[in-house]
C-alpha cells in the first residue's frame, strides 16, 4: 500500500547551531515535531475530523539516525512524512529530512522513526484508533514489514554516572507534560555531563570531537514540573573503533534513589569525528585504553 507523503518546509534558527556549526541534535527532534502536527492537521482537515480537546496523540517512541551534518542557512529545509504502520492504538510516522540538490537527487541529512498512541486528557488513559482516524491516515499510508522495536537498555545504578533533571516550566507542552522534544535535551545534557571527566584524562591525545549517528529515545510514563529534580542513570554499553555507545535512563527517585521507577530510557550512538574533514575518523593508537580507564566503571559492556 503506498500513498502520497506530506512536505513541510522547516524554517532553521540561528539558536539551532551547535559549536561544531551544525544543526543540534534535538533541534532536528523539533523540526519533526513540527512537520508531523503539520501532517495531523493535514490528514484531520482532508478527512473533515473534528478535533476533540480531550483527545490527544503522545510520543511513545523516537527512533533517529543522523546521515549528514547539516549546517544554518537562510532557506528552509524540507521534511517529507508519511504513515509506515496503523495499529489498534498506536499508528507510526516515518521522516526524511533532506535537500534537493540542482540534479535532482537528495542530500539526505536525517531518517527518523515516531511511534504515537492516541490519548485521553482528562483520564490520561490510551485509547484506540477510531474508524475516522485510521481513514484520515489512510491516504499518507506507505505501510510495510519494518517495525518499530522497544529501546531496549540495561542501566546498573552501582555502575552508572548519575545527572540530576530540573524541569523548567517551559519544557512543558499544552498537555502539562514535558514536551517529548525535551527529553533528547535531557539526555544530551546527562551523556556531557557523564563524558565530562574525559577532558582531563585524554590530554595526551588530539581533540577528538563526535557527532551523533543514531538517537533512539523510549517514552514510558509522564515528566511532570516538579520542585525535585529526576534521576538520570548514564552507561557505556560499546567502546567501538570509530564509535560509543551510551544507554541511559530517567527515573522518577529523588536524591539518587536506585528504586526510582523508569520515566524514560535512551540509546545513544556517537561516532569520532574530524571537525575540518567533516568525517568520522578512527582516533590515534591507545585512545581507546585511556578512554576506557577514564571511564572506569561506567563502562559496562
Amino acid at each position: 500500500m503506498s500513498g502520497v507523503r506530506h512536505r513541510y518546509d522547516c524554517p532553521l534558527r540561528w539558536g539551532d547551531i551547535d559549536q561544531l556549526n551544525h544543526v543540534n541534535n534535538v533541534k532536528y527532534v523539533d523540526y519533526l515535531q513540527e512537520a508531523r502536527g503539520a501532517l495531523l492537521h493535514a490528514c484531520r482537515t482532508a478527512a473533515g475530523v473534528e478535533h476533540h480537546h480531550d483527545d490527544a496523540y503522545v510520543v511513545r517512541r523516537h527512533e533517529v539516525t543522523f546521515h549528514a551534518p547539516l549546517r544554518f542557512r537562510f532557506q528552509s529545509v524540507a521534511i517529507e512524512s508519511w504513515v509506515s504502520e496503523i495499529r489498534t492504538a498506536s499508528f507510526t510516522l516515518d521522516h526524511e529530512i533532506f535537500e534537493e540538490q540542482p540534479d535532482g537527487t537528495r542530500a539526505v541529512y536525517l531518517r527518523a522513526r515516531t511511534v504515537l498512541a492516541p490519548f485521553v486528557l482528562a483520564t490520561e488513559q490510551p485509547r484506540r484508533l477510531d474508524d475516522q482516524e485510521r481513514a484520515a491516515l489512510a491516504p499518507y499510508a506507505e505501510l510495510g514489514d519494518v517495525r518499530s522495536r522497544p529501546v531496549l537498555v540495561d542501566v546498573p545504578r552501582d555502575r552508572a554516572s548519575h545527572y540530576p533533571v530540573q524541569v523548567r516550566f517551559s519544557d512543558l507542552d499544552i498537555y502539562r507534560h514535558v514536551n517529548n522534544v525535551r527529553y533528547f535535551e535531557y539526555f544530551q545534557e546527562s551523556r556531557i555531563a557523564s563524558l565530562g571527566r574525559l577532558r582531563q584524562a585524554l590530554t595526551d591525545f588530539p581533540r577528538m570531537a563526535s557527532v551523533i549517528a543514531r538517537s533512539d529515545v523510549e517514552y514510558v510514563a509522564p515528566i511532570v514540573l516538579r520542585p525535585q529534580s529526576y534521576d538520570s542513570w548514564t552507561v557505556v554499553s560499546r567502546i567501538g573503533t570509530k564509535s560509543i555507545t551510551l544507554e541511559s535512563e530517567i527515573t522518577d527517585g529523588t536524591n539518587r534513589s536506585a528504586q526510582g521507577a523508569v520515566l524514560a530510557r535512551s540509546k545513544v550512538v556517537l561516532v569520532f569525528f574530524d571537525a575540518e574533514t567533516q568525517r568520522s575518523v578512527t582516533p590515534p593508537a591507545g585512545f581507546h585504553e585511556a578512554l576506557a580507564d577514564a571511564l572506569g566503571d561506567m563502562v559496562v559492556g
